[in-house]
């Protein structure tokens, strides 16, 4: 009688070192598994808490400024190359990768007030400072040397309080009691525009549409320049970035603790606010992707918000950094920039969770997943509790309760006052926030 036996090669099932991976036999015919909602469950809980667990979003910190820094510019052919300046004047060259100072330049006596690198050939930058001189310098490929003396300077008879290069172009505008726009190597501009009589401190041209400029000015109002439409805020906004992706979307950082999103084709009213800082938002810049920008706020902390959502994602501080006076998102869409009143650069990681370096093809296989199942169940209590909440220093969490409490008296006062004019709860019309920011269109 013969008996026949399941004969099986260990060589298919077992390795012979721990670099080796098992072979895995599937079976694609199988019954759905009854418990794979709760299994995924439990992976969705458990990725969001490693991913709080793993986050630590701070790189370095570039020393090397004697004032505070209150400008950050990026080149706009080399994503590795930031350009930083200092209220005394000074300029530094840094290369991120070696986190390094390549160069360093005294641009002006006194307070520099900003800083443009070209964005047609990428070789040279503009200066403007509280010298009232506009300087134009040249970046040579050897940056060991010091750069002492610029290329072009131009006398004003104003201070000039900001500049930004045009689209696709070596020309750049400049701002002030007025708006100009200069060419290379020119002694006057090629045309100005008088906006009245206020000081026009901060301005960016369209990253797409090189005849769009936008600008803000102290009586709280911000422009349009090339279809002269104007609005007017309650507070003076402080910085604007044009959002890279979409060429008529525009991000204003306000003095009243928000940022204001607008479409340049409806300035009626903002489409959306950003809350959660708890003081003046000082600097707004948006990543190369159009999905998100970082802010820097004097209550000294940076956050990042998602464009189409109001409250942050995320929050960097470090107990020794100052007021925010400048941000900056890397052209590699990976690290964010701050400068601080106490002379520091800080690099931080856009995602605070993610590992740098090279990943292996089983890592990255893992954090998809991981993403995916964040995605996936980001809506449940628990999971979103956690991925929501952050450690917040003590003067930034007390600030922010006494806004809301702020808030709520406010409201109570809004429907006290109109139930005493005799108005029922059904007739009491609801200003949406973004309506009361501005006093006029």
């Amino acid at each position: 009688m013969k008996v026949k036996v399941i004969s099986r090669n260990p060589n298919t099932y077992q390795r012979e070192t721990t670099k080796q991976l098992h072979k895995v036999v599937r079976n694609f015919n199988l019954p759905a598994d009854p418990f794979r909602a709760q299994t995924e469950y439990t992976r969705a809980l458990n990725a969001t808490k490693l991913e709080r667990v793993f986050a630590k979003p701070f790189v370095a910190s570039l020393d090397g400024h004697l004032e505070g820094v209150h400008v950050l510019a990026k080149h706009p052919k080399q994503p590795s190359t930031i350009l930083s300046g200092a209220r005394d004047g000074q300029v530094k060259i840094w290369n991120l990768p070696t986190r390094t100072c390549q160069a360093t330049i005294q641009a002006h006596h006194g307070l520099l007030n900003g800083v443009s690198v070209d964005n047609d050939a990428g070789d040279s930058f503009v200066t403007v400072g509280q010298d009232c001189q506009i300087k134009y310098w040249k970046i040579p490929r050897n940056l060991q040397d010091n750069i002492k003396q610029p290329s072009h300077s131009v006398a004003l008879t104003g201070v000039a309080h900001g500049v930004s290069h045009l689209a696709h172009s070596s020309d750049y505008v400049t701002c002030g009691e007025d708006v100009s726009v200069w060419r290379v190597n020119r002694d006057t501009p090629l045309r100005a525009f008088s906006l009245g009589h206020d000081t026009i401190h901060t301005i960016r041209a369209n990253p797409i549409e090189e005849n769009v400029i936008i600008g803000a000015m102290t009586d709280r109002s911000i422009f349009v320049l090339d279809t002269r439409q104007q609005v007017t805020m309650k507070l003076r906004p402080n910085a604007l970035s044009w959002n890279p992706m979409e060429a008529f979307i525009f991000t204003v950082a306000s003095e009243d603790y928000s940022l204001y999103t607008f479409d340049m084709r409806y300035l009626q009213h903002p489409c959306m606010a950003h809350n959660g800082c708890t003081s003046a938002v000082l600097d707004v810049d948006y990543s190369p992707t159009g999905q998100e920008f970082v802010v820097g706020s004097y209550d000294r902390s940076v956050r990042i918000f998602k464009a189409r959502e109001q409250s942050s994602r995320d929050v960097y501080y470090t107990k020794r950094m100052n007021t925010v006076l400048s941000v900056l998102w890397s052209a590699d869409n990976k690290f964010v920039l701050s400068g601080s009143n106490e002379m520091n650069v800080r690099v931080w990681k856009a995602n605070a969770s993610e590992k740098l370096g090279p990943l292996a093809k089983r890592e990255k296989d893992a954090f998809a997943y991981n993403e995916k199942l964040r995605e996936t169940y980001k809506e449940h209590p628990e999971i979103r509790r956690i991925a929501r909440h952050r450690n917040v220093p003590k003067h930034i969490f007390n600030a922010a309760k006494e806004h809301q409490t702020i808030r709520n008296s406010k409201s109570r006062k809004e429907l006290n006052r109109a139930k005493a004019e005799g108005k029922s709860e059904e007739d009491i019309e609801f200003v949406p926030a973004v309506k009361k920011a501005m006093v006029q269109k």
